[in-house]
């Protein structure tokens, strides 16, 4: 195979409206050694090296779906590989001072309502609030607590910090990173300009291949099938950050257009491979808006605006909080292996812990999940020591069916009760058939025994994990007992005994 070009062999990104290229960095080289380390834009710090503490925040600029703007979102640079921002802008917070030295309107806020202190943690609260400001003319308080979740303080505390938030759209717009700025035309020109259309120019080097086709990407899997798949790196970038691993050779995954879809037909919701979670959440919570609470809290903004869905589902944690849901609603993921393809259901994916129903060289295409229906049910929750940024302890999710008072249909699935992401099949036996009352859940709820045999550890003891699987039931069946009463009236009327 002949050596890829010199600009097929450079990462390309634009970064003050320049054009960087960089060819000489290892594959795993992330975005804050680069700007640290090489830029010398020493105001992107490094706190936790792991994507927690927002210390490294820096807002990320990508074409929208149909090319004709920039969709800017902020991502944890710390474990973000610097390879995986190629055609992207990239801007900092020495980016957002004026050329004349004034101010933004995020940095003059903070200013006036004192939310900096020791000043580590500043600029990474900047860039969170930056992409929130360009994002939101006037963010209501909720919107800027999400925003700020991957944000921690050990100062100042949050109050000048959410003021700072409330107050910087009062400020005059101003000429440099205004809203209209990183809208305009200009700047969606000078992106459409880095994209590589063909596999010729896929950006390749030793270590780091990123396919531009859905072919491509089988076809280089299949003659190296030991390399790492890279999605969002979110937990991958741990590995080099943290576990000072020495990775393979990585294929990315997050230019392949086949793999960037959602679609919709009678047949469900398809989330390609290289979906980040926060388009992943946004699109499932059209049909399933009960999952609002889970995904807010699943991760933080930056976490999930590189992260991905199926990047989550592939990684098959036992505590892996999409699972549950996706299990429980009846969730088929999608594989290629070469030029081959087969549907399984997600719950047939997991063998026993971090082991999968994987041929090498097979990879996740996407993930269907099916439509809602009528007599369904369905709610997912999640246990945990922290609201935010925090790892479950348990998470549960029930998708039932009920009709003429009695349960047509169930599937429950946990994570955190076992080795592996899992369906509870004597507890659903329990319920299936049976009326749909407080006792059938008791019965069912007793059943979890039988059916896990948690662990202890340093989230959950064993019996609190069985006790509080059950309470998830119970509050399952008592926030659904009036809807499931609802659905048994409107039953009952179209057969006629309520005429």
């Amino acid at each position: 195979m002949s050596s890829p070009s010199p600009e097929a062999a450079a990462t390309r990104f634009l970064l003050d409206g320049e054009l960087v290229c960089v060819s000489e960095a290892a594959p795993t080289t992330t975005v804050l050694e680069y700007l640290r380390n090489r830029a010398g834009r020493t105001g992107t710090k490094e706190g936790c090296a792991e994507g927690d503490c927002g210390a490294c925040t820096v807002v990320l600029g990508e074409l929208s779906a149909d090319a004709r703007r920039v969709e800017y979102r902020a991502i944890n640079s710390c474990i973000r590989f610097l390879p995986s921002i190629d055609g992207k802008e990239l801007v900092t917070v020495e980016s957002l001072q004026a050329p004349d030295g004034s101010l933004h309107p995020v940095q003059r806020a903070l200013v006036d309502c004192h939310g900096s202190q020791c000043g580590f943690c500043t600029p990474g609260f900047v860039m969170s609030l930056f992409a929130l400001y360009l994002q939101r003319t006037a963010p209501t308080r909720e919107e800027i607590l999400t925003a700020l979740s991957g944000n921690l303080c050990r100062c100042t505390g949050y109050r000048p910090i959410i003021e700072a938030a409330e107050r910087m759209g009062s400020y005059p717009e101003p000429g440099h990173w205004s809203r209209a700025d990183a809208q305009s035309v200009a700047r969606a020109e000078r992106l459409r300009a880095l994209v590589r259309t063909t596999s010729d120019a896929a950006l390749r080097f030793p270590g780091f291949h990123a396919p531009r086709s859905l072919d491509e990407l089988a076809a280089a899997l299949a003659a190296a099938p030991d390399s790492l798949l890279l999605a969002g790196g979110t937990d991958v970038g741990l590995w080099a950050t943290k576990q000072l691993r020495e990775l393979p050779p990585i294929i990315y995954l997050g230019n392949v257009a086949e793999l960037q879809q959602i679609r919709r037909s009678a047949s469900g919701l398809w989330i390609g491979a290289s979906v980040t979670l926060t388009s992943a959440w946004s699109a499932l919570l059209e049909d399933y808006p009960a999952l609002a609470e889970q995904a807010r809290r699943f991760a933080s903004p930056p976490v999930c605006n590189s992260g991905t869905l199926c990047g989550n589902i592939a990684n098959g944690s036992p505590i892996g909080d999409s699972m549950p849901a996706l299990i429980a609603l009846g969730a088929e993921i999608e594989l290629r292996h070469g030029t081959r393809e087969r549907r399984l259901p997600l719950e047939r994916l997991y063998r026993a812990y971090q082991q999968k129903d994987l041929a090498p060289g097979e990879f996740i295409v996407g993930v269907l999940v099916p439509p809602p229906k009528a007599a369904q049910l369905f709610a997912s929750y999640k246990l945990a020591k922290r609201i935010d940024q925090d790892i479950s302890a348990v998470c549960g999710a029930f998708a039932v069916e009920v009709s003429g008072g009695r349960i047509t249909s169930a599937r429950l699935a946990f994570g955190g009760m076992a080795p592996v992401p899992a369906r509870a099949a004597h507890a659903e036996q329990a319920l299936s058939g049976k009326p749909w009352s407080e006792a059938t859940i008791t019965a069912a709820a007793a059943a979890l025994g039988s059916d896990f045999t948690p662990l202890t550890d340093l989230r959950a003891s064993r019996g609190y994990r069985l006790s509080a699987a059950g309470s998830m039931l119970r509050r399952f069946y008592l926030q659904h007992s009036a809807t499931a009463t609802a659905v048994r009236v409107t039953d009952s009327a179209a057969d006629g005994e309520f005429a």
